[in-house]
This record gives C-alpha cells, sequence and structure tokens, in this order.
C-alpha cells in the first residue's frame, strides 16, 4: 500500500470530513489530485461516500464481515476460530494473524468456561485498514463474577484486578494471562460489561468508563492494523524473565485505583492496590494521571508493603513532584 493511500485511510478513520485537505497539506500535492486519489478509493471499494461535495462523509468500507452464535454446550474455541475468523485474516501476514488466533480463541475460550451464559456470540470485520473483532455472551458478567470471586467491595475494582494480570477466577485449570496479554497485543482492546467500560489502547491510558445502560453479560472488542508490526513473542517477552520464561512482570495503572471524587490516602486504597503483588517479581506502578497521594497511601505501598515482600521489585514511574516527593518519603522509612 502506497503512503498517499494509507494515510487517506488513516485520515477517514478519524473523521472523514476534510479529507482532501489533509492530504493535500501532508504531501503538498493540489486539492484537485488528493480530491481524484479518494475518489479512485471509492471506485476501488476500500471507502465509501456519502453526501454531497460540498459537505462529503468518507468512511472505511468494510472489505469482509462475518459473524455466528454458538451454544455453549460442547463448543470448542478452535472450530470457532477455524469456521468463522481465520477466513476473514487469512491473506494477512503471519504476526497478525498469530494475534488474531491466540486472542479469539482465549475471549472464546474463557466464555465457554466462566460466562455461564448459553451462547457465545463472535464476530469479525474487516476494512483496508484494520480488522475489528467482538466476542460477547449472556452470562453473570466479568465484572461482577471478579468481584464475587475475590470478594470486593465493588465491581470496578474488578478491573484494577484484570489489568494486573494473573487473575482467574478457576485456578485449576486456568493462568489468567489471556485477557492480560490480549488486552497488550491490540490497538484497541475493550470490555463492556454492566454499566462498566475498560478500554486498554495501545500507548494511552487506560480508560474506565460508567454508563447508564446496564448490558447483560459481557463484550469484548478488538482492533488491530492488518500490517501491525506487533507479535506475540514481543508482547510476551515484555512481561517475563528472559531466562525462565515465567509471566513475573506486570505494569499497573495506579489511576485504576481511583473512584470517582477520591484521592489515594488510606492505606486500605494501598491495600487494594497491592492484592496480589506477591504474584510477581517485577511491578511497574505507573502514575500517569495520578496528581497526588497520601502519606499512609505511600508508606503502606512503599514501605509496609515492601518490606514484607523484599523479593519484589517495585518501580514507580510517570510520577509527577508531588506524588514523587510522598514516594520518596515512604522509601526513606524503610
Amino acid at each position: 500500500m502506497d503512503p498517499i493511500t494509507r494515510r487517506a485511510l488513516e485520515f477517514t478513520a478519524e473523521n472523514g470530513r476534510g479529507v482532501a485537505a489533509r492530504l493535500s497539506a501532508e504531501f503538498d500535492i493540489t486539492r484537485q489530485a488528493a480530491s481524484r486519489r479518494l475518489q479512485r478509493m471509492v471506485r476501488d471499494g476500500l471507502l465509501v461516500s456519502e453526501g454531497a461535495t460540498s459537505n462529503r462523509l468518507l468512511t472505511l468500507a468494510e472489505l469482509s464481515r462475518d459473524q455466528a452464535s454458538y451454544p455453549i454446550a460442547g463448543l470448542s474455541e478452535d472450530i470457532v476460530w477455524r469456521q468463522l475468523c481465520a477466513p476473514v485474516v487469512a491473506d494477512l501476514p503471519a504476526n497478525v494473524r498469530d494475534i488474531w488466533h491466540y486472542a479469539i480463541t482465549e475471549m472464546v475460550n474463557n466464555a465457554i468456561d466462566h460466562s455461564g451464559s448459553p451462547w457465545v456470540n463472535v464476530g469479525m470485520a474487516r476494512t483496508a485498514l484494520f480488522t475489528t473483532a467482538w466476542v460477547s455472551d449472556a452470562g453473570e458478567g466479568i465484572f461482577l463474577k471478579i468481584q464475587r470471586a475475590l470478594g470486593l467491595y465493588d465491581p470496578r475494582e474488578s478491573i484494577l484486578e484484570l489489568a494486573k494480570g494473573k487473575l482467574t477466577t478457576d485456578p485449576a485449570n486456568h493462568t489468567g494471562e489471556g485477557i492480560f496479554f490480549s488486552s497488550k497485543m491490540f490497538d484497541a482492546y475493550d470490555i463492556r460489561s454492566g454499566n462498566l467500560h475498560f478500554r486498554h489502547d495501545a500507548g494511552e491510558l487506560d480508560v474506565l468508563a460508567e454508563t447508564e445502560a446496564a448490558d447483560q453479560g459481557t463484550i469484548v472488542l478488538m482492533r488491530l492494523d492488518n500490517d501491525s508490526p506487533r507479535t506475540e513473542k514481543a508482547v510476551f517477552d515484555q512481561f517475563s524473565s528472559l531466562d525462565e520464561y515465567t509471566f513475573d512482570r506486570t505494569i499497573v495503572p495506579v489511576r485504576l485505583a481511583i473512584h470517582e471524587g477520591e484521592k489515594l490516602v488510606s492505606r486500605s486504597q494501598a491495600k487494594r492496590l497491592t492484592l496480589r503483588f506477591e504474584r510477581f517479581k517485577h511491578v511497574i506502578l505507573d502514575f500517569e494521571g495520578v496528581n497526588e497521594i497520601g502519606q499512609a497511601f505511600a508508606d503502606e505501598v512503599f514501605r509496609v508493603f515492601q518490606t514484607a515482600h523484599p523479593a519484589i521489585v517495585m518501580a514507580p514511574v510517570n510520577m509527577t513532584p508531588a506524588v514523587k516527593g510522598m514516594v520518596s518519603r515512604a522509601k526513606a522509612r524503610e
């Protein structure tokens, strides 16, 4: 794919209006040349054009789409992959196909083993720029299930636990790695359940949102660039000890421990944050989006917990001066 075509697709995905003007400015070509390029992309089926020329809206055309609902009883995730998903991405690069294979089978298996739903719905849709997929069920809902299994006070705390990784409600049969690694492999990864919505975008802050609508069950949405250079191995290596090939590293977005209207000041909040840290050897605490923390919170995390678990390396990053001051004060008392 040539650079102008790819950029036209990216511009369209961001905002389908004024694409010709942006192409013209970026590639130093005339507006007429940019418009002709877009018209050709519409004829070739890469873009869809709606409205008059003066107010034209471009959207990415779907090149393929397939979806199906499967009864969970007796279902194998590999059957779903081979029958429905593999054909949609068959001609994409091997690293991209591998990511889709891993994530689809993991998400479908989660629905089979954990949801309690009678069915699972799976779909994939592909454009010239990226592919999206969704896996949904009508079960209890992932956040409520985790809340109940871990005895958490609020289902929002389930999202923090998912972000840490190594979380499963069935440790005898599952490692708790599927959602964690899948979320890191995609350009965008969403989990929606009840009125909670957790979104992980590559290179961006994790987002926890609440909506008025309370959807039954769980839906997982995934999106990946068709030419993504990302690989399964690179993602696994990022969170593993290379000499042992074990999942023993995690990055924890501290901001997910903040409930609306709160600040991180108490020891109970700190204990909630450090829950299950002992399963890791190296914990990166990402303070991006956290402006300040209280003395008791910092002391519980960086002195009390660290003293009790000296083998765990805890590395705070993206700290404001106020946060860094509190962390340094707590560490000085070790």
